[in-house]
């Protein structure tokens, strides 16, 4: 089963910046969709991000796309998650996970396992 370490969580204010990072381990194949996900109290989980392995597409969300960008490193098994003018809206424990049956705005996705998850919050 695939393991996650999880960091880069933190505070912000509106119009600000953070880098979520993950180091995964533990990987049975080459190919794979790796992301995050996010759990807002009172709101439905919703994906966020995550891309293939194999040929590096990534896939975004409507509410963050134009302000979130994911990278791949696939020597170190590493995802970063750069999140740009946060909203207080994008407040949420987000955890990275690894997917399977991904739209291409993440309306629909499924999870195969996941972290324990980073928390992001922003207010004024």
């Amino acid at each position: 089963q695939v393991q996650f370490v999880e960091s880069g969580g933190g505070w912000v204010q509106p119009g600000g910046s953070l880098r979520l990072s993950c180091v995964a381990s533990g990987f049975t194949s080459d190919h794979y969709q790796i992301g995050w996900f996010r759990q807002a109290p009172g709101k439905e989980r919703e994906g966020v991000s995550c891309i293939e392995s194999t040929h590096g597409t990534p896939y975004y969300a409507d509410s963050v796309k134009g302000r979130f960008t994911i990278f791949l490193d696939s020597a170190e098994n590493t995802v970063t998650l750069q999140m740009n003018d946060l909203k207080p809206e994008d407040t949420a424990v987000y955890y990275c996970a690894t997917f399977f049956g991904v739209s291409k705005t993440l309306t629909h996705y499924q999870l195969d396992s996941w972290g324990q998850g980073t928390q992001v919050t922003v207010s004024a």
